[in-house]
Parts: C-alpha cells; sequence; structure tokens
C-alpha cells in the first residue's frame, strides 16, 4: 500500500468510536438484558461506526485506484462547441498576372497619399483593378480557387453571345431542363413555351435563371458540350483558376474560379454591347404563360423580373452604388456570396471581385461597395500590383511559353514572364469593341508586352434607356456604360 493511502487509513480509524465503549460503562456484575432485536443490543450512538466503516471502504478504494474523492455526483464541465476550422489560402498561388499574386494576404502598395483600405473586410479574396489599363491597385488572394456561384455565368457568357443571334427562336423540351441542381434559382421557363435568345439571356443575367442557362446550353449542344466551350474559353482568357462542372455555377466538385478570373471574365464581357447592355438591366418584362383574350385568340401574358444585383437595383437598406453598371452576383452554400461589379466615377472605370465574405445580410455588396470607394480614390496615387493579363489570341506568338494550341485552346499559353508584364508600361486609345494589337518593343533579346487599354464605353446620358410594361421596349437600365438597344 502506498504512503498516501496507508495515512489516510490511519487518519480515518483515529476518528471512529470503540464499539465496546457503550458496554463497558455498566457497573461490573451487573446483568444485562437479552435484547429483542439486535437493533435495540446496538445503541444509537453506537450505530455510526458502521456508516463510519463504510465511508472509510470508500476512502481506501479511491486512495488506492489513485482517483479524486469529491462531494456530490461528479459532473463533467460542458463542452464548448466546437469552432469550425476557416479554409486558408494556399502558401503558393498562381502568378499569372504578377509575381505578388502569387502570396498569401493582401497586396497593396500603401505610400504617403495611398488611402488605407477599408476595415472589417471578411471576404476570402478579392481584387480591385482599373477597367481599361488592368491595373490591379490592390488584392487580397486574388487566385484562390474558390467556388465562384452565378458569377461564372459570365464566362458562358463571354462564350455564347456571340454564337446566338438574339431574334433566335426556341421551343423549350423537358429534355432542356434536365439536370439542374435542387434549389437552382430560375425565371421561370416552362417546356413546349418558345422563348428568344434575347429572353432567355435576360433570365441568366437578371434572375440568374439556371433553366435560361439549361436551353442556352441545350441550343449550344448540350451541357457538356457547353462546359467543354466555356472550359477553353477560360483558357483563351488565361483564366487558369478556372475548371467548369456546371454550365450555371451550381455547386460541383471540382468547379472552381478565382477573383482574379472572374474579373477577367467581366473585362471581357463588357467588350461586347450586348454583355453591357444585360448586365446594365434592371427590370424587364419576361415571358410567361398564354390565355384567351376576349375575341377568342391566344394571347401571351409578360411578367416583370428585376436584377437580382443590389448595388445595381438597391434594397430596402442599400442604395445602389453610384456610377454602377453591372456586372453580376452569385449565392450558394459552397460558394458564400460572391460578386464582380463595374462601376464609373469622374472619367475612370474601375472592376471589383468579391468572394465568399463572412454571412451577412447584404455583406457581399457593402464590402464591395467599400472596395470600389476606395480605389476611386487610391487609383491616382497608388502604384499597380500586377495586371490582368489578356487574352491569349492578343498576345503576340513570341511572348508564348508553350508550342502549337490543342483542339480545346484558340491560342498557346504565354511564359510567366510575358503574364507578369503583359499590359504593364502604357495606356492606348477607346475603342467600341475589343481590344487594339499590342505593340511590342524588342530590345536585344528581351521581348516586353506593352500595357494595352481594353476600353470600355462611355457613359450613358442623364437617365439612360427607360423601362416599359411592353414586353418589345427596352428594359430599363443603369447609368453608367452605354447601353446597346435590342428590341
Amino acid at each position: 500500500m502506498s504512503k498516501t493511502a496507508s495515512s489516510a487509513l490511519t487518519r480515518a480509524r483515529t476518528r471512529l468510536p470503540v464499539p465496546g465503549a457503550a458496554r463497558s460503562s455498566a457497573a461490573p456484575g451487573t446483568a444485562r438484558k437479552a435484547p429483542a432485536d439486535r437493533a435495540a443490543r446496538i445503541p444509537r450512538a453506537s450505530r455510526a461506526p458502521r456508516a463510519a466503516r463504510a465511508a472509510l471502504a470508500s476512502l481506501a478504494a479511491a486512495v488506492l485506484l489513485g482517483g479524486t474523492v469529491m462531494a456530490g455526483t461528479a459532473q463533467a464541465a460542458p463542452a464548448k462547441p466546437a469552432t469550425p476550422k476557416q479554409p486558408v489560402p494556399p502558401a503558393a498561388m498562381s502568378k499569372v498576372g504578377g509575381d505578388r499574386l502569387g502570396l498569401p494576404g493582401t497586396q497593396v502598395n500603401a505610400a504617403p497619399g495611398v488611402p488605407a483600405l477599408p476595415k472589417g473586410l471578411t471576404a476570402r479574396s478579392w481584387i480591385v483593378t482599373d477597367a481599361e489599363t488592368g491595373a490591379i491597385l490592390a488584392e487580397h488572394n486574388a487566385h484562390w480557387k474558390l467556388a465562384p456561384a452565378s458569377t461564372l455565368k459570365m464566362l458562358l457568357a463571354d462564350m455564347l453571345l456571340p454564337k446566338l443571334p438574339q431574334n433566335e427562336v426556341h421551343k423549350v423540351a423537358a429534355s432542356d431542363l434536365a439536370g439542374m441542381g435542387a434549389g437552382s434559382s430560375l425565371v421561370g421557363i416552362k417546356e413546349n413555351l418558345t422563348y428568344t435568345v434575347h429572353d432567355l439571356w435576360l433570365g441568366v443575367f437578371l434572375r440568374s435563371g439556371n433553366d435560361a442557362v439549361h436551353v442556352l446550353s441545350a441550343m449550344n449542344g448540350g451541357v457538356a458540350a457547353t462546359v467543354a466551350d466555356m472550359n477553353a474559353e477560360a483558357h483563351e482568357l488565361q483564366a487558369d483558376d478556372t475548371h467548369v462542372v456546371s454550365p450555371d455555377g451550381y455547386d460541383m466538385p471540382g468547379q472552381a474560379s478565382s477573383a482574379y478570373d472572374l474579373t477577367l471574365f467581366a473585362r471581357q464581357g463588357l467588350q461586347n454591347a450586348d454583355f453591357r447592355a444585360y448586365c446594365s438591366t434592371v427590370t424587364a418584362e419576361f415571358p410567361g404563360d398564354y390565355k384567351k383574350a376576349k375575341n377568342g385568340k391566344p394571347v401571351r401574358e409578360h411578367f416583370q423580373i428585376q436584377n437580382t444585383d443590389r448595388l445595381l437595383a438597391g434594397d430596402y437598406d442599400l442604395k445602389p452604388y453610384p456610377g454602377i453598371a453591372g456586372v453580376k452576383n452569385g449565392d450558394t452554400t459552397d460558394a458564400g456570396a460572391t460578386y464582380t461589379g463595374v462601376a464609373q466615377r469622374n472619367g475612370r472605370t474601375l472592376l471589383v471581385t468579391v468572394m465568399h465574405p463572412s454571412p451577412g445580410h447584404n455583406r457581399v455588396y457593402r464590402e464591395a461597395s467599400s472596395l470600389l470607394d476606395w480605389g476611386f480614390k487610391a487609383a491616382p496615387t497608388v502604384q499597380p500590383v500586377g495586371t490582368l493579363v489578356p487574352p491569349l489570341s492578343k498576345v503576340h506568338p513570341s511572348t508564348a511559353a508553350t508550342p502549337a494550341p490543342s483542339a480545346s485552346a484558340k491560342g498557346a499559353k504565354v511564359s510567366a514572364a510575358a503574364e507578369t508584364t503583359a499590359s504593364s508600361s502604357s495606356r492606348g486609345v477607346w475603342a467600341a469593341v475589343g481590344l487594339t494589337a499590342a505593340t511590342l518593343v524588342v530590345l536585344a533579346v528581351v521581348v516586353i508586352v506593352v500595357r494595352r487599354r481594353r476600353p470600355l464605353p462611355s457613359a450613358v446620358g442623364a437617365s439612360g434607356a427607360s423601362r416599359s410594361a411592353g414586353p418589345s421596349r427596352v428594359p430599363r437600365q443603369r447609368r453608367g456604360l452605354r447601353s446597346h438597344r435590342r428590341r
């Protein structure tokens, strides 16, 4: 027995009364009566030793076993709820657009005269860029591959808008709507009804309708063909963080993009007049079911749809952002909230992308708004930390690091040096659509790709296009980028 156990037993014994003490108090020779029962035989005071011996046995057992003796019932302290582990960006990410973009964390060139970045930013990834020059004013994990949600629809539009005529009519089959994920956002397309391509794009941009995406995909040869075309378009745009699995951005294993890539998609799309018109439309009329008129002839009804981009359309607690002109928002379980927006102020056009901020009502829009405010203040003085690269087809072949393109690619992939220096040193002039050719300066064997200005159209007039309840009228569009009217 250990010394601790032995001393505990000794202390317990010294406190016990002597069992025979009660009997020895009687006078010697006095006859004792036979007890009627055992209880009568043992006086009340002498019953304590039995309880004490039981306590002693418990004490000894606890000491011998190394346990802790506590008064009352031992209860475990309530477990604290486990804090979910927050994902962290990779230690090294893509360096497309500049070496600093491969580093985790915030990249900005702080200097006298440059305002401090907004406080309270929670997004896992964000980026602020000059939409024309491609200069990256600041970024935070811009190459982190994350679920994109419906912002991926910008890539669909980049690829498919030039292919399908706006006035083409399509009758929806049941197979066109097959395969949509549970809980998909819908604009309200029904099978056996006809829709123009124009109608479908309104459904994509305003209501983020996955049903409209699937019908457009059917017109493009099916979902699989559309996914392949989108991945090829991402390659052409040097959006190497992007892998498309579903054309609508619905959460799927392996589907990913980045703030950098989403900004590339928006910048590319804004070169297209139709893209600009759709992404800046606030409300529109969408075709519904047929009903019989008074004369007995079927007449198609229409219902109003509104853009879900709250920096464009506003909300009960959020005003539209001054100078906003699109582009696309998204929200899924895996992606959280995502947003890419474009705004103009004082002759400058900025793009912002925010991915997966902390949960909160309109938080993604508030963080995007604060970053745009910072960008407009900082743009005149802040030095860029990187650049948005041009499409591969706009890069001179001498800067390519890979041989001839594959069947799914439209051009060769540029080398890392070309990617980090492309579009980095000079400005060109405005053009209505597309890019001007790059100027190549050859010094000995070093090829420097000079920055090219990817122009956006000038601002519209005081009110822009007006919305009407009629289905054939032009939808209401937000001031900013020039709207392209199409009936």
